[in-house]
């Protein structure tokens, strides 16, 4: 370990020395550049994280010297993935400057796929409202590309954690949509009931139960097949025992689908704001008695 970190501080005295001396514009960068290199990986093998990232920022400066975008935005990326042990503000600013430059030279799907490891960053940290930001980005970019499927798996985190901070029509929008478009192929086709779960569970959410009918509707329309599905009938008798005010019947009908097909966590904590509000609503009435 030490040995490498002895390496890495040399490697880096000799590559700012090429720096300052004289030499042919071009070459003296070219040189640091190849020295920089050697280093950040001795820094990384010494397990030096921080040092690793700044000095592979070094490596992105000579790479701009030398107009070699392509080269400065993977050395970004190498400095935030250095990073991303120690710092995730300084791993969220590298990604950001490498898509930046990939933007520059057209390079819109390797960006799209930082923006959406930019949002994983800030998802690591809590930070929702931020990783939905990136996911959106993402997804625009992937769209874009007509990268369809990542787009998707983006907008989907967007929907979810929509969902989370209760703006609930945001992510009815986006499940409806990706319903829409999975309808017309058959590797997606299978998802679709899915999407309309989780559209129906956020219009449950919202609580007004004439808006959830035409909600089931309207997803009959778009899937004739749904009616047919364990997920449409769920959602048939979530709304039944809303309609009628009535706890056990909810309790009932979430256990019966749970013990089918298990719900997952997201779909779990929505269940309970949908519960908690039935619940209010009853004792509610209990006081007007």
């Amino acid at each position: 370990m030490s040995d490498q970190l002895a390496k890495a501080e040399e490697f880096v005295k000799k590559a700012e020395k090429k720096l300052t001396g004289w030499g042919l514009f071009g070459s003296k960068y070219e040189d640091a550049s190849d020295l920089f290199d050697k280093a950040a990986n001795s820094f990384k093998l010494a397990k030096s994280w921080d040092k690793a990232g700044s000095t592979y920022i070094k490596l992105a400066n000579c790479h701009l010297k030398l107009e070699s975008k392509h080269e400065a935005a993977q050395a970004y990326v190498d400095a935030a993935h250095s990073y991303k042990k120690t710092n995730i503000t300084e791993s969220v600013s590298c990604l950001d400057h490498a898509v930046n430059l990939l933007c520059d030279i057209g390079r819109l799907s390797m960006a799209a796929r930082y923006l959406k490891e930019i949002a994983e960053l800030y998802e690591s940290e809590q930070n929702i409202e931020q990783a939905v930001v990136y996911y959106e980005k993402s997804a625009d970019f992937y769209q874009n590309e007509e990268v369809t499927t990542s787009a998707n798996q983006c907008k989907q985190k967007v929907a979810q954690f929509a969902a989370q901070l209760e703006q609930y029509q945001k992510s009815i929008e986006i499940y409806e949509e990706i319903a829409r478009q999975s309808l017309n192929n058959n590797l997606l086709k299978y998802g679709v009931k899915g999407h309309l779960l989780n559209a129906g569970i956020c219009q449950l959410c919202k609580g007004d139960v004439i808006a959830i009918t035409n909600a089931l509707e309207r997803y009959q329309e778009l899937d004739p097949t749904f009616s047919g599905t364990r997920e449409y009938k769920f959602l048939t008798d979530i709304a039944a025992a809303l309609d009628e005010e009535d706890i056990g019947k909810f309790t009932d009908v979430v256990k019966e689908f749970d013990s089918m097909t298990p719900l997952d966590s997201w779909k779990t904590t929505l269940l309970l704001r949908v519960k908690e509000k039935l619940k209010a609503k009853e004792l509610e009435e209990d006081d007007l008695t």
